[in-house]
């Protein structure tokens, strides 16, 4: 009998069986076919079926493996993922049988093939190759069978749609790509039959040459990123929803989407925001996948949904895709986005992930171990061409490589103004981007937003017991929080650490006042959006080997559970809620209102308090109106009997 295990994904499967290559091994005869041979759609699943028969040396190992490889003349040692045949054969280790496996596939512009490997535990030593989580990588030395070509239909089809809001209310920007340098467009309208209006989109590439560091610049890590379309769609009117889709008719058009405009007049503001995300894949690769991050996606079509008709925007605040160098994860990071994405602006700021490599132009001597090479030498060039933000930052890499983009804009939406920064580079007094978060601050309308949420990477304040990362946050108070204190934030939000965490009112990692119209910034860490690299708390300062961990005075709430928030905001009041991925319930709700504005809860109090007085004066005076006139006739009586004498 043969097994089979579904991954996630769309279920496509034909069983029209066509015959691959037949390798006859040492010890088995091993067939690997596939069906269909031609996908139509990025996401589509290819069936993939094994079967075996034995001669008389017939083993097999618990350890076999199926690799994954794009492009198919890939090296042997060069997958971009793999599956130990006994986690989908049940009956792999029988000396014949059949199983099948369906796999969903990510349009990556060239074809597809599949491997099989036999691999044994005995071949694990010390000196054998390692992923980045120290697990020994799987052994090619002996081949058994591979698949012909996997393809999709259009190499050329629009892929990886996502918004953002541009330095105008009246725009919205879709960026997608394509296998080819095509012209292309984003047409749109207020009709889903009526897309009668054009935006040209602009493209651009890059080359393994501009990668910094390996793995990015070697034949292991690099894969063509394809050309990257930008389209500004203009003219929008506020708070209505258009219909549109991207591409050509050369290379092919895009299923039809949807979006809200902004409306820069609205009196509520609402966002989702959420740091660390990174990206599940259905294969082992040279990374843990972040599982965790298809359940805060989820989470968040839902709340799309739910929401209708209403301008909002996702804020993913550093480590997007988690590639590391691995040119394909981000085609999976953007592809698993793209239901949101293609829905609502996705906004962004550098992290070390996305960034960091051993020769960054700013290191200065205090950062020796903050600044590493946790972006697997991209040097940002991904993430700042993938993504285009409002304004123009940008940071020379000091290299072949184009300069590093969207490190530090601005933008508002409803009544807040939203303000992000650069924790890899320069944020230092006297520095462009120090100058721009300064003027920015001084030149906000509190009228028009009178709230102001200022978002970064790496966190100013944390309970996370990262010693190297002490000087970075010392740096950051010494510098930026005079001015978040000076033009009085808000609200604060940082990701790094994988957890989320609410802090008091902050000044010199002192408490202010614990009312919540206090004027100094409140601190949240929102890192909980996928990857499940754990940080540690603080210890006990006198037992620092011992597990236990004291929560701070100035930590107020913590949590490892994944998940994101959610804001809302009016011109009274401003909510933060803190939504967790395992049951998509509130776990924590920060609340923060302007001076002199009551919060609901305490209008409702004054009315309940009200209505009592008001009901007992009503009853009053009927009680008295039903017994007060004979009274009043007595008294009249008497006096006039009085006056009468």
């Amino acid at each position: 009998m043969g097994g089979r295990m579904k991954f996630d994904g769309p279920k496509i499967i034909v069983f029209v069986v066509v015959l691959n290559m037949v390798i006859g091994a040492a010890d088995r005869l091993l067939t690997v076919e596939s069906s269909p041979k031609i996908l139509n759609r990025s996401g589509n699943n290819v069936t993939l079926t094994l079967t075996w028969t034995a001669n008389s040396s017939s083993s097999s190992s618990d350890m076999d493996w199926l690799g994954i490889y794009n492009p198919p003349d890939s090296a042997d040692d060069h997958f971009i993922g793999y599956i130990l045949l006994s986690s989908f054969c049940p009956n792999w280790m029988k000396e014949e049988g059949s199983c099948y496996l369906d796999l969903p596939l990510i349009n990556l512009r060239r074809p597809y093939e599949f491997r099989v490997f036999r691999w044994d535990k005995s071949e694990i030593s010390n000196t054998a190759p390692m992923d980045k989580d120290h697990n020994p990588l799987p052994s090619t030395a002996h081949f058994l069978a591979r698949s012909d070509a996997v393809s999709f239909r259009n190499l050329n089809d629009p892929a990886q749609l996502h918004l953002a809001f541009t330095s105008y209310q009246d725009e919205m920007r879709v960026m997608f790509l394509t296998r080819e340098d095509i012209k292309s467009y984003a047409r749109y309208g207020l009709r889903e039959g009526e897309l009668n209006r054009v935006a040209e989109a602009h493209s651009v590439t890059y080359t393994r040459s501009e990668m910094c560091d390996e793995p990015a610049n070697t034949s292991l890590g690099w894969r063509d990123p394809g050309y990257i379309h930008d389209a500004i769609m203009q003219g929008l009117e506020p708070g209505k929803r258009y219909f549109y889709q991207v591409g050509s008719n050369e290379g092919g058009w895009s299923s039809i989407q949807s979006f809200v405009s902004s409306d820069k007049d609205s009196d509520e503001t609402i966002a989702f925001l959420f740091g660390d995300m990174g990206v599940s894949v259905p294969y082992k690769t040279f990374f843990l996948s972040q599982e965790e991050s298809k359940l805060t996606v989820k989470w968040l079509e839902r709340e799309l949904e739910k929401l209708g008709d209403k301008p909002t925007f996702i804020s993913h605040i550093g480590d997007m895709s988690y590639a590391r160098g691995y040119e394909w994860i981000w085609d999976a990071f953007f592809t698993q986005i793209e239901p949101i994405a293609s829905k609502v602006p996705y906004h962004v700021c550098i992290g070390n992930h996305d960034y960091d490599w051993p020769s960054q132009p700013w290191k200065p001597e205090w950062s020796t171990r903050v600044y590493g090479n946790d972006g697997g030498g991209e040097c940002g060039v991904p993430y700042s061409l993938k993504f285009q933000m409002p304004g123009d930052s940008s940071f020379p890499t000091g290299n072949a490589a184009p300069s590093t983009k969207n490190l530090y804009y601005s933008f508002d939406l409803g009544v807040v103004h939203f303000l992000y920064m650069s924790t890899e580079t320069n944020f230092l007094r006297g520095s462009d981007q120090y100058t721009f978060i300064e003027q920015d601050l001084k030149k906000v309308d509190r009228n028009k937003t009178p709230f102001v949420v200022f978002q970064g990477h790496r966190p100013m304040y944390t309970t996370d017991y990262a010693l190297s990362e002490r000087p970075l946050r010392e740096k950051m108070i010494e510098n930026l929080e005079p001015l978040l204190v000076k033009y009085r934030v808000n609200l604060v939000l940082w990701g790094h650490v994988h957890k989320y965490e609410r802090f008091c009112p902050l000044k010199n990692l002192s408490c202010g006042s614990m009312d919540s119209e206090a004027d100094l910034p409140v601190h949240v860490v929102i890192g909980m959006g996928g990857q499940d690299t754990q940080p540690n708390w603080e210890p006990r300062p006198d037992h620092p080997a011992d597990p236990i961990y004291p929560q701070p005075v100035r930590s107020l709430y913590r949590s490892s559970e994944f998940g994101y928030t959610r804001l809302y905001a009016t011109r009274e009041a401003l909510t933060l809620s803190y939504i967790g991925n395992h049951d998509g319930q509130v776990h924590d709700v920060l609340d923060i209102r302007l001076k002199g504005v009551k919060k609901a809860s305490d209008w409702i109090s004054f009315l309940k308090v009200g209505s009592l007085f008001l009901v007992g004066t009503l009853l009053g005076f009927i009680g008295g109106y039903l017994f007060y006139p004979k009274r009043e006739c007595v008294q009249w009586k008497g006096m006039e009997s009085v006056k009468h004498l």
